[in-house]
């Protein structure tokens, strides 16, 4: 078995990654790191380069956690790519960050994490980052 997080550079990605890293040893499972894009803009914040992806992998190799991390490029959205990888990877947990957002905000945009919620057939642990 395996928990997925869905990672971003962000405090709400590193709060996703730290729960994933804790639930993964927890339950004596592989961690699958998964970063994703659809590459239709020059600049995505959310799309991890090397040294963020260098950083995550010291990380877990320090901590002894068994992992995988995964990026995704020019496919569909993080909620789509997170929840098919759920479904085809023997996943027992799936882990997202939130961030902040407004009433008008959340009703305006849609959100990611309630696709992640709605449409993934394992449960879903959803974190914030600390204050």
């Amino acid at each position: 078995m395996t928990v997925l997080v869905g990672y971003v550079p962000s405090p709400e990605g590193e709060a996703a990654l730290r729960a994933g890293i804790d639930e993964a040893r927890l339950r004596g499972e592989k961690l699958m790191v998964v970063n994703t894009s659809r590459g239709d803009a020059y600049v995505d914040p959310r799309f991890a380069q090397e040294p963020e992806l260098a950083h995550v992998r010291e990380d877990l190799a320090a901590l002894g956690v068994e992992f995988d991390i995964r990026q995704v490029l020019g496919g569909g959205d993080a909620a789509e790519e997170i929840i098919e990888l759920a479904e085809q990877a023997d996943v027992s947990l799936v882990v997202i960050g939130l961030r902040r957002r407004s009433a008008v905000g959340k009703l305006i945009t849609g959100s990611a994490a309630q696709q992640i919620l709605l449409g993934t057939g394992c449960p879903v642990l959803a974190v914030k980052a600390a204050l």
